[in-house]
């Protein structure tokens, strides 16, 4: 697949992975029971794996060392704050507060890995001013 197209697919898939998150978080915040329906705890499951799966295709596509590239690092870094972050707010936060304080800074971050791979660079949209 060329690259450009990897990374249209990388977006779409990012877009999606957020938006899923978002619904998820917002079940979890109101103890809606819709959240323990089987496509919702598959389907992001298969969405992130392919999105990181487009990542590192894109990765070895250019041939990039994955740790030798400071924004590249940070968005892996970025990477797992997200995940732990989602967790917390979808399944382990003990309370609404804690869960919604969770979901928040899991989409702030998700805007932080999104102003990194734009920027190029570990600062994100800091970069910029």
């Amino acid at each position: 697949m060329p690259y450009v197209a990897l990374k249209h697919t990388h977006q779409l898939f990012a877009i999606l992975s957020l938006v899923l998150f978002i619904v998820r978080a917002m079940l979890a915040l109101k103890s809606n029971p819709a959240l323990q329906q089987k496509w919702l705890k598959i389907v992001p499951h298969v969405i992130d794996t392919v999105l990181i799966g487009l990542g590192f295709a894109m990765v070895a596509q250019v041939d990039m060392a994955l740790f030798a590239n400071g924004w590249l690092t940070a968005k892996l870094v970025g990477l797992v704050a997200y995940i732990g972050l989602g967790i917390v707010a979808i399944k382990r936060g003990k309370t609404t507060q804690i869960k919604g304080f969770a979901a928040a800074s899991a989409v702030v971050v998700f805007l932080y890995i999104f102003g990194v791979a734009k920027a190029h660079h570990p600062l994100s949209w800091l970069q910029y001013f």
